[in-house]
């Protein structure tokens, strides 16, 4: 007998790229998965067969115990394995133990082998505690997969399956609404445009990115502006104010849904991902798929990509001008449609390891 597969964990806002990659396999299994619960979203997302709940007031507690019984539970969320909590994660593992729920853990944070070195004492005791309880593990890159099995030396299957899904149609045909196009008007007037996708913290890169800009301006006498798509889930104001400072040729759009971002995509001539840790880094195939010549740090995804170093701000800096001057279109497109077909792939595997038809 099958058993019903719930989806577990959180829907925009924050757009991160957790909640987008949740919110397009919540879409593609409409009609095959019984639901989401998601601690995060929207009214957008108060609809059939989303339950939205408080993970900090116990809120997945009423809702294992009306609809989890027998589940299969493919699990997003961070407060159980990747930060384990010392309420959420034990209140989790006492209903999965009494209700039969079989607990497939997504995991999509590139961050964790590195962290979890540093660990104290408590974490790594919860963090044991959460491995030996997964039934199966999905992970996001061969690298966590070979973390897992060699380091942690986990004995459940772990399969990999980046988290890259097709977009759904609408998403593609979105158009802007008229406030942020207002705000848009100035970067979509400039000789060049540069997009970038993240938060201000040092993490993200935007500073290295507004530099990289800042010298290309100099050099080239060229108009480029640059819009940061800011996803508010983190923020050092300090940080901030010092990327901004002096530069209005920048403009800041905080909480784009992803049914925008395409468009704003398609009004830029390139896009730069600056992070220093990325465990897939779904934006940048997203900036290939509209048609952008995508430079990004050397982590996560990098095929057809100009690549530099994080916190080089030359290198980043002399990619961004071929990738504006020089584009290597016909890659980008041979590319883009690559990663079309994976993405298709993508979702039939998750459809089989969830036993799906």
């Amino acid at each position: 007998m099958s058993r019903k597969v719930i989806l577990l964990g959180p829907l925009p806002p924050p757009f991160g790229g957790v909640s987008v990659y949740l919110s397009f396999l919540f879409e593609r299994l409409k009609g095959r998965a019984s639901g989401v619960w998601a601690y995060c979203g929207d009214e957008e997302y108060a609809r059939e067969g989303v339950r939205l709940f408080r993970h900090r007031r116990l809120g997945i507690i009423p809702l294992m115990l009306r609809e989890g019984r027998g589940a299969r539970v493919l699990d997003a969320t961070h407060f159980h394995l990747e930060y384990p909590n010392p309420l959420l994660l034990p209140v989790w593992l006492a209903l999965k133990h009494l209700l039969g729920v079989e607990w497939y853990k997504n995991v999509l944070d590139g961050s964790l082998p590195s962290r979890q070195r540093h660990f104290t004492r408590t974490q790594r005791m919860l963090f044991r505690l959460a491995v030996n309880s997964v039934d199966e593990f999905v992970v996001v890159s061969e690298e966590l997969r070979r973390w897992l099995l060699e380091e942690i030396k986990v004995r459940q299957p772990v399969k990999v399956i980046p988290c890259l899904l097709p977009i759904p149609r609408r998403h593609l045909e979105a158009s802007l609404p008229a406030p942020t196009q207002e705000t848009l008007a100035p970067y979509a007037r400039r000789a060049k445009r540069v997009c970038s996708v993240g938060v201000f913290i040092a993490q993200y890169g935007f500073a290295d990115v507004a530099g990289a800009v800042e010298r290309i301006r100099e050099e080239t006498g060229e108009d480029v502006g640059l819009v940061l798509l800011d996803g508010t889930f983190a923020r050092d104001e300090n940080y901030r104010e010092g990327v901004l400072r002096g530069r209005d040729w920048i403009t800041v759009l905080e909480n784009v849904p992803n049914t925008h971002v395409y468009r704003i995509l398609k009004q830029s001539d390139a896009f730069v991902r600056a992070c220093g840790l990325e465990s897939y880094g779904i934006s940048r195939v997203e900036a290939l798929w509209c048609g952008l010549p995508v430079v990004a740090t050397k982590v996560g995804e990098t095929r057809g990509m100009l690549l530099y170093d994080f916190g080089d701000v030359h290198g980043l800096a002399r990619q961004l001008k071929t990738a504006l001057f020089e584009p290597p279109l016909r890659e980008v497109e041979t590319w883009a449609e690559r990663f079309r077909l994976e993405a298709e792939e993508h979702l039939r595997d998750l459809l089989k390891v969830l036993d799906l038809k």
